[in-house]
């Protein structure tokens, strides 16, 4: 739970009692490989904290294609904002490419935090940005670059996550085949 706080009180200054509410209403949680912490078609019940693993935002394409959006690695918040925030069903998968160990809070508990704790919607916006930036960070340079271009980024932007994660998954976001992608990392060998 160290982690936990120690991510919050990067975003904003909480007293030791508003800590110790966070901390009873966090809850962890394991999540097996390739299983789900949200589901498309179903409304988003939980705001995740990533202590340990990588999770992975995906979608399925018109034609029935898996596409990987982004990673999540540890020391991060995993949400459906969208669907979490305005009760709707989600259109993408958040999945564990790993085993996971995190820390959740449900919609109610959540809720709660943000209604008692003087500041808590201010550091959960600051959160929000930072990860929106984040996400924006990391797409833009995908759209522009050829395919060898956006892997040596995405090495260099993701050092821990690069060999976690299957090859398939990693195609997928950088927008090639698992072919193409075996090719790239030949030659750059």
């Amino acid at each position: 739970m160290e982690e936990l706080v120690n991510y919050i009180l990067q975003f904003g200054n909480l007293n030791q009692q508003q800590i110790d509410l966070i901390l009873t209403k966090a809850k962890e949680k394991e999540i097996k490989k390739e299983e789900y912490f949200s589901e498309a078609g179903k409304i988003a019940a939980e705001v995740g904290f990533i202590i340990d693993g990588i999770m992975r935002v995906c979608y399925y394409n018109n034609k029935g294609e898996e596409i990987t959006k982004y990673f999540i690695d540890e020391n991060n918040l995993v949400v459906d904002l969208e669907s979490f925030d305005n009760n709707i069903c989600s259109s993408a998968y958040v999945q564990a490419v790993t085993d996971c160990k995190i820390i959740v809070f449900s919609k109610a508990e959540w809720q709660e935090l943000l209604d008692t704790i003087v500041g808590w919607d201010t550091i959960v916006h600051k959160i929000i940005s930072k990860a929106l930036i984040q996400k924006v960070a990391r797409r833009s340079p995908l759209v522009s670059e050829d395919a060898t271009t956006r892997y040596l980024s995405f090495m260099e932007m993701f050092p821990k996550v690069i060999n976690r994660v299957p090859l398939s998954y990693l195609a997928s976001y950088l927008g090639i085949t698992q072919s193409s992608l075996s090719r790239i990392r030949k030659n750059i060998r």
